[in-house]
């Protein structure tokens, strides 16, 4: 019988994610109708609670008429979307996370010094797909991509994806270092703090939980990492985007259930999580209500600061 939820204290929305909202609601207040490239972040409420303030999610810019507001996602863009942005008469504004950010000067300053760049992130994921324009790189997601690797340079360096923690790229790195000896790190690793707040979070979970509930978006990478980590540390673990897809046959032998979320999840979903189980189970001790202050703040951008 359920007898404890203890919530992750690193969970839900991150600085980037905050700050990438806050851009879409300033812009419908500013300028009224606005288009994003791509979901602003992976979740499906986010995107259908903006949706329904006006904001218009597209694919394909050639679809928005001239002289609209063009907002790119926190995940970033690519240098050629700008370009074509600029074509087609569209104003831009700029929601990619600060962290992300760094990662394309980065790629541009590297190689601009004569380095070969190996990118490990993930191939269909917008933040890959917007870092590689910035520079020619080689985008690796396992050992069978380095093995393939052929870089006739004595300068190499490896960038990551912000939303891989340090225990998704270790043993990537460890197999780039074997191979390439001489390969270098960037001077700070590009790991998103979000990121692995919430992945070191999970870990924790799992010392004492029978069962880890992740709320967050099927499309969202750093939030299928968490359920992944959980069940690395041998804890049974679930991906739900709210209270709707929670299955009680899961609770079977379990005294204490942990629950976290992705960087991209509202608390509330988190919140409804919670009432839910409690009214299926009656009184249960809840541990860490509050979530923890991290402490990062991200400004808008200066657009919508003057």
């Amino acid at each position: 019988m359920l007898k404890k939820i203890i919530l992750a204290p690193y969970r839900g929305f991150c600085a980037g994610v905050d700050r990438a909202i806050l851009v879409v609601e300033e812009c419908l207040k500013k300028f009224g109708r606005v288009y994003v490239n791509h979901q602003i972040v992976h979740n499906t409420f986010v995107v259908s609670d903006l949706e329904k303030k006006g904001a218009v999610f597209i694919d394909d810019i050639e679809s928005v008429p001239e002289h609209s507001i063009l907002i790119y996602s926190a995940h970033g863009v690519s240098p050629q979307l700008k370009s074509k942005t600029k074509n087609l008469n569209l104003i831009p504004i700029d929601a990619t996370c600060p962290l992300v950010t760094k990662v394309h000067i980065e790629a541009i300053d590297f190689y601009r010094r004569g380095y070969s760049i190996v990118f490990i992130g993930h191939r269909n994921h917008q933040e890959a797909i917007g870092t590689i324009g910035y520079s020619p790189m080689y985008l690796v997601e396992d050992k069978t991509d380095i093995e393939n690797l052929k870089i006739d340079n004595d300068k190499i360096v490896y960038l990551t994806q912000t939303t891989l923690s340090i225990d998704d790229t270790k043993n990537v790195v460890a197999s780039l270092k074997e191979k390439f000896p001489n390969i270098e790190s960037p001077k700070k690793e590009d790991i998103c703090y979000a990121t692995q707040n919430r992945q070191d979070s999970v870990k924790e979970l799992a010392k004492t939980c029978q069962l880890i509930l992740v709320v967050g978006s099927k499309n969202s990478s750093n939030s299928k990492r968490l359920v992944e980590t959980s069940k690395s540390y041998g804890v049974n673990s679930f991906l739900i985007d709210d209270k709707s897809q929670i299955n009680f046959n899961w609770f079977q032998s379990v005294e204490t259930i942990g629950i976290t979320s992705g960087a991209s999840v509202p608390e509330f979903l988190v919140q409804e999580v919670v009432n839910e189980i409690c009214s299926h189970f009656g009184k249960i001790e809840i541990e860490n209500v509050e979530r923890a202050n991290e402490g990062i703040e991200f400004i808008l951008p200066k657009e919508l600061i003057l």
